[in-house]
Protein backbone atom coordinates (compact mmCIF):
# COMPACT_ATOMS: atom_id res chain seq x y z
CA UNK A 1 0.00 0.00 0.00
CA UNK A 2 3.09 2.41 0.59
CA UNK A 3 4.48 1.71 -2.96
CA UNK A 4 0.12 3.29 -3.81
CA UNK A 5 0.64 6.24 -2.08
CA UNK A 6 3.97 7.26 -3.82
CA UNK A 7 2.64 6.69 -6.98
CA UNK A 8 -0.35 8.93 -6.19
CA UNK A 9 2.13 11.60 -4.72
CA UNK A 10 3.89 10.80 -7.77
CA UNK A 11 1.02 11.57 -10.08
CA UNK A 12 -0.39 14.45 -8.10
CA UNK A 13 2.77 15.96 -9.00
CA UNK A 14 2.90 15.76 -12.42
CA UNK A 15 -0.67 16.85 -12.74
CA UNK A 16 0.39 20.08 -10.52
CA UNK A 17 3.51 20.81 -12.53
CA UNK A 18 1.28 20.45 -15.88
CA UNK A 19 -1.21 22.88 -14.59
CA UNK A 20 1.09 25.60 -14.02
CA UNK A 21 1.09 26.42 -18.07
CA UNK A 22 0.19 30.06 -17.86
CA UNK A 23 3.10 31.76 -17.81
CA UNK A 24 4.57 29.70 -21.09
CA UNK A 25 0.77 30.54 -23.45
CA UNK A 26 0.79 33.36 -25.65
CA UNK A 27 -2.45 34.44 -28.12
CA UNK A 28 -1.29 34.04 -31.82
CA UNK A 29 -1.77 37.60 -33.56
CA UNK A 30 -2.00 37.95 -37.18
CA UNK A 31 -0.25 41.61 -37.83
CA UNK A 32 -1.06 41.77 -41.17
CA UNK A 33 -3.68 44.87 -42.07
CA UNK A 34 -3.17 45.83 -38.53
CA UNK A 35 -2.85 49.66 -37.41
CA UNK A 36 -1.81 48.94 -34.05
CA UNK A 37 0.95 46.31 -35.01
CA UNK A 38 3.69 48.55 -33.38
CA UNK A 39 1.98 47.74 -30.06
CA UNK A 40 1.91 43.98 -30.88
CA UNK A 41 4.49 43.03 -27.51
CA UNK A 42 3.81 46.30 -25.10
CA UNK A 43 -0.24 44.98 -25.38
CA UNK A 44 0.65 41.15 -24.88
CA UNK A 45 2.92 42.28 -21.59
CA UNK A 46 -0.21 44.32 -20.51
CA UNK A 47 -2.79 41.54 -21.51
CA UNK A 48 -1.07 38.21 -20.08
CA UNK A 49 -1.02 40.51 -16.75
CA UNK A 50 -4.64 41.39 -16.76
CA UNK A 51 -5.18 37.64 -17.70
CA UNK A 52 -3.09 36.29 -14.41
CA UNK A 53 -5.46 38.88 -12.47
CA UNK A 54 -8.74 38.03 -13.99
CA UNK A 55 -8.01 33.86 -14.06
CA UNK A 56 -7.05 33.83 -10.00
CA UNK A 57 -3.62 32.00 -11.13
CA UNK A 58 -3.32 28.65 -11.98
CA UNK A 59 -1.19 27.18 -9.47
CA UNK A 60 -3.65 29.04 -6.64
CA UNK A 61 -6.81 27.96 -8.20
CA UNK A 62 -5.11 23.97 -8.28
CA UNK A 63 -4.01 24.36 -4.98
CA UNK A 64 -8.16 25.75 -3.58
CA UNK A 65 -9.22 22.34 -6.31
CA UNK A 66 -6.99 19.82 -4.42
CA UNK A 67 -8.24 20.52 -1.24
CA UNK A 68 -11.75 21.32 -1.21
CA UNK A 69 -11.57 17.73 -4.09
CA UNK A 70 -9.27 16.17 -0.74
CA UNK A 71 -11.71 16.96 1.80
CA UNK A 72 -14.84 15.60 -0.35
CA UNK A 73 -12.29 12.40 -1.33
CA UNK A 74 -11.04 12.12 2.30
CA UNK A 75 -15.04 11.83 3.54
CA UNK A 76 -16.34 9.24 1.07
CA UNK A 77 -13.64 7.10 1.04
CA UNK A 78 -13.69 7.08 4.85
CA UNK A 79 -17.53 5.83 4.41
CA UNK A 80 -16.64 3.41 1.21
CA UNK A 81 -13.68 2.08 4.00
CA UNK A 82 -15.96 1.72 6.63
CA UNK A 83 -18.37 -0.55 4.88
CA UNK A 84 -14.70 -2.66 3.65
CA UNK A 85 -13.71 -2.45 7.45
CA UNK A 86 -10.92 0.31 6.95
CA UNK A 87 -12.48 3.65 6.98
CA UNK A 88 -8.50 4.92 7.50
CA UNK A 89 -7.43 3.40 4.22
CA UNK A 90 -10.30 4.26 2.20
CA UNK A 91 -10.39 7.96 3.69
CA UNK A 92 -6.35 8.25 2.61
CA UNK A 93 -7.36 6.62 -0.61
CA UNK A 94 -10.13 8.97 -1.19
CA UNK A 95 -8.40 11.78 -0.26
CA UNK A 96 -5.85 11.33 -2.89
CA UNK A 97 -7.80 10.99 -5.48
CA UNK A 98 -10.19 13.87 -4.91
CA UNK A 99 -7.68 16.02 -4.47
CA UNK A 100 -5.85 15.02 -7.56
CA UNK A 101 -9.17 15.11 -9.45
CA UNK A 102 -10.12 18.81 -8.02
CA UNK A 103 -6.58 20.11 -8.80
CA UNK A 104 -6.83 19.33 -12.46
CA UNK A 105 -10.27 20.45 -12.46
CA UNK A 106 -9.51 23.85 -11.08
CA UNK A 107 -6.28 24.37 -12.97
CA UNK A 108 -7.82 23.44 -16.15
CA UNK A 109 -11.00 25.96 -14.97
CA UNK A 110 -8.44 28.62 -14.57
CA UNK A 111 -6.20 28.02 -17.68
CA UNK A 112 -9.10 28.46 -19.31
CA UNK A 113 -10.46 31.80 -18.18
CA UNK A 114 -6.75 32.97 -18.49
CA UNK A 115 -6.69 32.08 -22.25
CA UNK A 116 -9.78 33.65 -22.50
CA UNK A 117 -8.87 36.98 -21.19
CA UNK A 118 -6.17 36.89 -22.82
CA UNK A 119 -7.46 36.74 -25.76
CA UNK A 120 -10.04 39.61 -25.24
CA UNK A 121 -8.03 41.61 -24.21
CA UNK A 122 -6.01 41.71 -27.15
CA UNK A 123 -9.20 41.78 -29.58
CA UNK A 124 -10.01 44.69 -27.79
CA UNK A 125 -6.86 46.91 -28.41
CA UNK A 126 -7.75 46.41 -31.79
CA UNK A 127 -5.31 43.10 -32.59
CA UNK A 128 -6.77 40.28 -34.97
CA UNK A 129 -6.70 37.02 -32.63
CA UNK A 130 -5.89 33.76 -34.09
CA UNK A 131 -8.25 31.11 -32.58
Amino acid sequence: MKKLSINIAFAGVLLLSGCASQTGWTPTVDSYNDPNAFRINQDMAECKQLASQASGGTAKETMIGAGVGGLVGGAGGAVVGAFTGNPGMGAAIGAAAGGLGGAAKQGFSAEERYKNAYNNCMGGRGHHVIR
